[in-house]
C-alpha cells in the first residue's frame, strides 16, 4: 500500500480531525523533517480529577508530533513506521492556556529514528515535559 504523506500543515491538520489529535484537539503549525510544532489548550477533559494537565494527553501530544515527523521524513521506498520505545520526564504542569510541542529528530537512520520533544507552558514559558521515542521503520514484504 502506497501511503501518501501531506503536503500542507492544513492537511496534517485534516488528517487527524477524525483520531486522537483531533479528538484532544491538537493542532499542527508546522511538520517539516527536522521540525514538528503543535499545540493545544488546556480544557477540563484533557485533566486529570486533581485538576492538573493529565500525563496521557502531555504524551499524546508529543508522541503524535514525533509520529507526524517520523512519517514526514521515512526514506524512499518505506511503507510506514511504528514506536518501539518512548520515554517521557515530567517537570510541571499547566491548568490553563496552550500548551506547545516542538519535536526534533536525533537520528533519522533507515531502519530507526529517533526523535525528541518537549512541552512548554505557553503561559509560564516554562517546560512541561521532555520526551523521547524510538521508532521502527517498515519496508514492504517481497510477494512470496
Amino acid at each position: 500500500m502506497k501511503m501518501t504523506i501531506p503536503q500542507s500543515v492544513d492537511e496534517w491538520n485534516r488528517r487527524g480531525e477524525d483520531y486522537l489529535p483531533g479528538l484532544l484537539g491538537i493542532e499542527f503549525q508546522q511538520v517539516e523533517e527536522d521540525l514538528v510544532v503543535a499545540r493545544f489548550s488546556v480544557r477540563t477533559s484533557l485533566m486529570a480529577w486533581n485538576g492538573f494537565l493529565h500525563a496521557g494527553s502531555v504524551v499524546s501530544l508529543a508522541d503524535t508530533s514525533c509520529g507526524y515527523g517520523t512519517l514526514r521524513s521515512l526514506p524512499d521506498g518505506a511503507s510506514g513506521f511504528t514506536t518501539i520505545d518512548l520515554t517521557s520526564n515530567f517537570l510541571g504542569t499547566a491548568r490553563e492556556g496552550d500548551v506547545v510541542c516542538r519535536a526534533k529528530p536525533l537520528h533519522k537512520g533507515r531502519t530507526t529514528q529517533v526523535w525528541d520533544a518537549e512541552v512548554i507552558s505557553e503561559n509560564s514559558g516554562k517546560p512541561m515535559a521532555h520526551f523521547r521515542c524510538t521508532q521502527m521503520i517498515l519496508w514492504p514484504r517481497p510477494e512470496i
